[in-house]
């Protein structure tokens, strides 16, 4: 029981991971990119399938296409993707430039970022209440049930202090300039 709890406990970590990820803290990141589809002969496709993503500078991307055909879809679903950021098309490669974070746009992503954790505990305090009506269905003695109920709540615990932490190193990144 207790291994399938931290699994779920665990996907809910690699969720939140995910979604900090795209949280920009003024450096340019490739998974900026992530969820971007573009249109390649009549299907939606990443843009990692279709190019080679690069860092050439910290607050740059620079995106090669293996097709040059394509590149002018991919700058079109950047465009449409609304990252904030204007694609710049020289022919042969897309580069995104990174604008510099205001003060104001850091606590708006610091705010962001405070709504993601939180949503990850919400998800952790719904396996917890999952878990916690599994023991009472089970109908156990008592003294094993109060013992559940400690591990399911201890692992609750662990994981919302990983959470507090994941969350104060974004906020570092993101406020430090």
């Amino acid at each position: 029981m207790k291994s399938e709890i931290e699994a779920k406990m665990k996907k809910v970590m690699e969720s939140l991971d995910a979604r900090l990820l795209n949280i920009r803290a003024g450096r340019a990141n490739p998974a900026m990119l992530n969820g971007i589809m573009v249109e390649y002969y009549g299907a939606p496709s990443p843009i990692h399938a279709l190019a080679n993503v690069t860092v050439p500078e910290a607050r740059q991307l620079m995106i090669k296409p293996f097709d040059k055909s394509v590149l002018k879809e991919i700058e079109r679903s950047i465009n449409e993707a609304n990252l904030g950021i204007t694609p710049i098309n020289n022919g042969e490669v897309i580069i995104l430039t990174v604008p510099e974070l205001t003060e104001e746009r850091r606590k708006d992503y610091v705010k962001q970022a405070k709504s993601v954790c939180e949503e990850a505990r919400v998800a952790l305090r719904n396996i917890r209440q999952d878990a916690n009506n599994d023991i009472k269905a089970l109908e156990m003695p008592e003294d094993e049930e109060k013992n559940a109920y400690s591990m399911v709540q201890d692992l609750t615990n662990q994981y919302n202090k990983i959470i507090d932490e994941k969350l104060k190193n974004k906020e570092n990144e993101l406020m430090n300039i």
